[in-house]
C-alpha cells in the first residue's frame, strides 16, 4: 500500500498558506479596477490556500484504496498491522476536513467578493483561523497516517494467480534456510526468536507453472487468540493464500522446542486448516544422522509414512520437496471467514 508523505498540521498549513501568499502577491500585479483589486487579492489568497491544502488531503485519500475492495489477506494483513478501523477512521477525518475546507472556500470567496473592501482583509484573516482549525483538528489522524505509511512500507505484494505455498513451523526450524534452497530468494537469517520478522517470498518455475513460496514468521504452540501480531501474520497467510504448506519439523530440537510441542502445533494447523494440504518435512537430519537410532524421533516419524527428510543447509532433500510441487491443485476460495 503506497501511502505518500504525511505532512504534519503545521507543515500543511504552512504549505497552504505560502502558496496563498504567492498568488495574492502576483494578483497584485494584475490589471484589475482599485475599487476591486483589495478584495480579488484576499479572494486569491484565501481560494489558493484552500485548494492548495485540499489537493494534498485528496491525493492521500486517493492513493488508499478501498480496504473492502482488497483481497482478504490484505485487509487482515493491514487490520493485524495497524487496525482496520483506525485506518478509515483516519480517512473518514480527512474527508471531512476536505468538506469542510471546501465549504470554507465557497463561503469566504463570497464574503469577500460581495462586502466592501474595506472588509476583504478581515475575511482573510477569518478565513485563515477557521482553515488552520479544521488542519489541527485532524492531527491525531495525520499522525496514525504517517504511522500506518510506517508499518506498512513493507507490505509484501502477494501474486494472487500464483500455487502458493506457505511453510509453517517453530521459530528457527529453518524455513528461511529452505525458502532460499527452494526458490533463490535470499531472505535474512539469525538466530534469534522470531527469527524472519515479516513475510518473504520467493519464486520458482516449474513445468510452466509459477509457483509463489511463501515464508512465515515462527509460530508458537498456544491458540490462535493468543498470539502476537507477527504470528497473526503467518497465520493469515496460512489462512488466505496456502494451497499447500510445508510443515517443517526440527528433528535435532535445536530450535529450542521439543518435537512434541512441534507436533502439537501441526495438529492445531491441521485443525484450523482443515482444507489445506500439508507436506510433512523433518529438517536438520545431518544433526540427526541415522533416525532408527533416536528413539525420540520413531513415534512421529512413523505417523507420517510420506513425511521427506532433509538437510535444509545442506541442500539434502530439496529436489524430492520440489518434486511435490507439481501435484499440487490451486484452492479456489469462494468466501473467506475470519477465523480468530
Amino acid at each position: 500500500m503506497m501511502i505518500p508523505t504525511i505532512p504534519t498540521p503545521d507543515e500543511l498549513l504552512d504549505k497552504g498558506f505560502r502558496r496563498g501568499k504567492k498568488a495574492a502577491d502576483l494578483m497584485r500585479t494584475q490589471k484589475i479596477p482599485k475599487h476591486l483589486k483589495g478584495k480579488k487579492i484576499e479572494e486569491t489568497r484565501v481560494v489558493t490556500s484552500c485548494q492548495v491544502i485540499k489537493d494534498k488531503l485528496k491525493s492521500i485519500l486517493d492513493s488508499v484504496p478501498e480496504i473492502e475492495e482488497l483481497p482478504m489477506f490484505y485487509q487482515d494483513y493491514i487490520d493485524i498491522t495497524v487496525g482496520v478501523d483506525d485506518m478509515k477512521q483516519a480517512l473518514g477525518a480527512l474527508n471531512w476536513a476536505y468538506g469542510i475546507i471546501t465549504q470554507l472556500e465557497k463561503e469566504y470567496g463570497a464574503k469577500i467578493r460581495k462586502n466592501p473592501s474595506e472588509r476583504a482583509t478581515s475575511f482573510q484573516k477569518q478565513a485563515y483561523g477557521r482553515l488552520a482549525s479544521v488542519v489541527n483538528k485532524i492531527k491525531k489522524d495525520l499522525d496514525f497516517l504517517d504511522f500506518a505509511k510506517a508499518n506498512l512500507r513493507n507490505m509484501p505484494t502477494i501474486d494472487f494467480d500464483a500455487t502458493t505455498i506457505v511453510i509453517a513451523g517453530f521459530p528457527n526450524v529453518g524455513k528461511s534456510t529452505l525458502l532460499k534452497q527452494l526458490s533463490g530468494a535470499d531472505p535474512q537469517v539469525a538466530n534469534y526468536p522470531f527469527t524472519t520478522k515479516g513475510i518473504q517470498i520467493g519464486h520458482v518455475e516449474r513445468h510452466w507453472k509459477h509457483i509463489q513460496i511463501i515464508d512465515t514468521p515462527g509460530l508458537l504452540d498456544r491458540p490462535v487468540l493468543e498470539m502476537n501480531d507477527i504470528e497473526l501474520n503467518a497465520m493469515v497467510a496460512l489462512e488466505h493464500l496456502a494451497d499447500t504448506i510445508l510443515f517443517i519439523f526440527d528433528a535435532s530440537e535445536t530450535c529450542g522446542f521439543s518435537l512434541e510441542s512441534q507436533y502439537n502445533l501441526l495438529k492445531q494447523i491441521e485443525q484450523v486448516f482443515s482444507e489445506i494440504p500439508i507436506i510433512y518435512l523433518f529438517n536438520k537430519m545431518d544433526i540427526v544422522k541415522d533416525v532408527e537410532d533416536q528413539e525420540y524421533i520413531k513415534p512421529y516419524v512413523d505417523e507420517f509414512d510420506d513425511a521427506i527428510f532433509i538437510s535444509a543447509i545442506d541442500g539434502e532433500g530439496i529436489e524430492k520437496i520440489s518434486k511435490k510441487f507439481d501435484t499440487i491443485k490451486k484452492i479456489e476460495r469462494e468466501s473467506e471467514d475470519d477465523f480468530y
